[in-house]
């Protein structure tokens, strides 16, 4: 059993609520990991266990039954947890989510060290030959009462199940993570999808301006928007960066929407002029790290930062250069939605 040296806090906002949120981490005598919703009621205790989940549809991890008290976006936390060892601990959550922080379990991981942990030793595990878990696999591990329960789910929600986790060796001795998005549409098909690690997201409040979040749906299915970014070229020493973000939230305004993308040279024989085959839209990748190129910088306190804008797609829209580097897109709001504002410190 392993467990925290002394008590801490963490504070911050949660990613999908934006709403401010307060952890108080306790170590704990007792074996397990459980949260406690101060805000609600300090005696039930919410275990952090994979058959006590109550919902992922937002693509994160809800722990507790939906009509009582529960937790909401623990995976990067719990992450963290295991990576130190940490096996047993109470941790005290004045709000429905865990806060963001960077998007990942880096911040957590830096605390933890911090504080330092009592009993536990950090196992590193070396993946020597490859490695390919299915679902159906994974599923003969939990009971058929569990198995019901997530296929009901499944089924209410319409999430695809045919997954599969592969594991290789890396010579570079690290870690990289890939997903694989499959897409029933053609025009976009299989995205391999980057995580921002290392970003720092915040979150627009998609809620109050779209009413409904349907359309950051990831199951498979027929219809769904596909992620891209898109690097802010324009921001430039702090230059408008309020007033650019508020007419992205607002107004659907993305700077320089009317930038298209040419395929080949096409020439205009009247004006000799260049011309985008793509059409005119807005300019966008699905690839982070592409799209880095491209962003533009800020000076905060100091600090300089890169800005990158997140986006949902919808396929109806969606035009893709001929050597799929690029998306073009309808700037209008059944075409494109902007859903997050990340910032990454580059020195």
């Amino acid at each position: 059993m392993a467990t925290f040296k002394s008590k801490f806090v963490i504070s911050g906002h949660g990613i999908h609520s934006g709403a401010p949120v307060r952890m108080v981490v306790k170590p704990s005598a007792n074996h397990g990991i459980f949260f406690v919703r101060s805000d609600i009621d300090k005696k039930i205790m919410i275990p952090a266990m994979f058959d006590n989940v109550g919902e992922t549809k937002m693509r994160n991890t809800t722990i507790g039954k939906m009509d009582a008290p529960h937790v909401q976006t623990i995976e990067h936390f719990m992450a963290a947890l295991m990576l130190m060892g940490v096996d047993s601990a109470i941790i005290e959550i004045d709000g429905p989510e865990t806060p963001i922080l960077d998007g990942s379990a880096y911040e957590f991981m830096k605390k933890f060290q911090e504080i330092g942990v009592i009993g536990a030793k950090l196992k590193r595990i070396i993946v020597k030959r490859e490695v390919i878990v299915t679902s159906d696999e994974a599923k003969k591990n939990i009971s058929k009462f569990v198995r019901l329960k997530y296929w009901l789910l499944n089924k209410i929600a319409g999430r695809k199940t045919n997954g599969f986790v592969k594991l290789s060796p890396n010579n570079g001795k690290s870690l990289n993570i890939t997903a694989t998005l499959v897409y029933p549409e053609k025009i976009i098909g299989n995205q391999n999808y980057i995580s921002p690690i290392g970003w720092t997201a915040y979150e627009f409040d998609i809620h109050l301006k779209y009413g409904d979040t349907k359309w950051l749906k990831c199951d498979g299915n027929k219809g769904e928007w596909a992620i891209a970014y898109r690097g802010l070229s324009i921001i430039e020493n702090n230059y408008n960066i309020f007033k650019i973000l508020d007419q992205i939230y607002k107004e659907n305004q993305i700077p320089e929407w009317s930038q298209g993308y040419c395929d080949s040279i096409n020439i205009n024989k009247d004006t000799k002029a260049e011309y985008p085959k793509c059409g005119q839209g807005v300019f966008l990748n699905p690839n982070i790290v592409t799209e880095e190129l491209y962003a533009g910088k800020l000076n905060i306190n100091n600090k300089i930062y890169k800005c990158i804008l997140q986006f949902r797609v919808n396929p109806k829209f969606l035009r893709i250069s001929k050597d799929f580097k690029y998306w073009v897109c309808d700037g209008s709001i059944n075409g494109i939605r902007p859903y997050r504002f990340l910032l990454k410190q580059i020195n």
